[in-house]
């Protein structure tokens, strides 16, 4: 029997490597690996659905549950988790010491509507009395300048959102002083401990501390299914996703291994083992199930931000055949 050719962009992973070199294949299904970077496959899918199926921003993906048509239907895959205490980045000069200190500042993003800045403006609210419209928001650029929003956005009127120059670029704007802070998923260039500085320079205990409190581990990326091809082919979102659990039991396995090192890590058998200790084995979870509180927190400070026109649940982000793990 043939199987289903379907094109996949992602980004090269160790949790998704199995399927980008062949060893783990998804039930009837043949997979075209697109190895690369998010900004390009996130902009490819979102502007033009060149591909499949393809990693994508969750924030993106849930602003486009507002637009019709619908373009994509996504699987409880998270290729990426990330805190994000450590990618807000202040001018030294701005007078910012504590997160407080923001509020009424000129605060640079590279796109509103990205992830990242989703987790830090409602963290930031939620944990440390910043409101999300209590600042300024500068989008543009950060190292090349000219960056546009992915997707238009229509924000609530106490959102104040500025394009910055075409000329210009968030990081030099930063160093400047021309903005005051950065929320960003990437380090800027101008990011020298000394004039650009962070502002949770401890982040490590920061980031603990937070998830010691919460018990969240922030999804940053899911992965998205062209609906055209979901609704032709419905089995391919459980097949989708059996195939990325298999390929991340690898890893887990991988990381656990204590014959070699197979990550270029000196440490890595104790940094595993401490975050089994604080995280659980699942420390890296799919699936609905076990990440409710995740996803609706998430969903809750998207709501928040202006970007979903009323608060979703997190079962509505995901194609049904997978609302539940499948166990043999």
């Amino acid at each position: 029997m043939s199987k289903l050719n379907l094109s996949l962009a992602c980004w090269n992973y160790d949790r998704t490597r199995s399927i980008q070199d062949g060893s783990v294949q998804p039930d009837g299904i043949d997979i075209n690996y697109h190895d690369l970077p998010v900004e390009e496959t996130f902009f490819r899918m979102l502007r033009h659905q060149e591909f499949d199926v393809a990693e994508m921003s969750l924030s993106s993906y849930t602003v486009s549950l507002f637009r019709e048509p619908r373009r994509f239907v996504a699987i409880p895959i998270f290729p990426s988790r990330f805190f994000r205490h450590s990618c807000i980045y202040v001018n030294a000069k701005s007078g910012i010491r504590t997160p407080k200190d923001l509020i009424g500042k000129k605060v640079g993003v590279p796109e509103f509507q990205m992830t990242a800045p989703v987790w830090i403006r409602g963290t930031l609210s939620e944990h440390y009395g910043v409101p999300v419209d209590s600042v300024t928001y500068y989008t543009g650029g950060e190292e090349e300048p000219g960056r546009p929003e992915k997707l238009a956005l229509d924000l609530p009127a106490n959102i104040k959102v500025h394009a910055i120059p075409d000329d210009k670029t968030l990081s030099q704007m930063l160093r400047d002083g021309e903005i005051d802070a950065l929320h960003t998923a990437r380090a800027p260039s101008t990011y020298d401990g000394k004039n650009v500085v962070r502002l949770f320079e401890n982040y490590g205990d920061v980031e603990r501390d937070y998830f010691r409190k919460t018990g969240i581990f922030p999804i940053m990326h899911t992965i998205a299914i062209r609906r055209d091809v979901y609704e032709q082919n419905r089995w391919v979102a459980q097949s989708l996703y059996k195939a990325f659990v298999e390929s991340q039991k690898k890893t887990y396995a991988d990381l656990r291994e204590t014959a070699v090192l197979k990550a270029m890590l000196p440490f890595l058998n104790w940094e595993v083992d401490q975050t089994i200790k604080e995280m659980g084995a699942n420390y890296w979870a799919y699936g609905l199930q076990d990440n409710e509180k995740v996803l609706s927190t998430f969903l809750k400070y998207h709501f928040e931000c202006g970007l979903s026109k009323r608060l979703l649940k997190p079962e509505e982000l995901f194609a049904p055949e997978t609302h539940e793990a499948f166990k043999i």
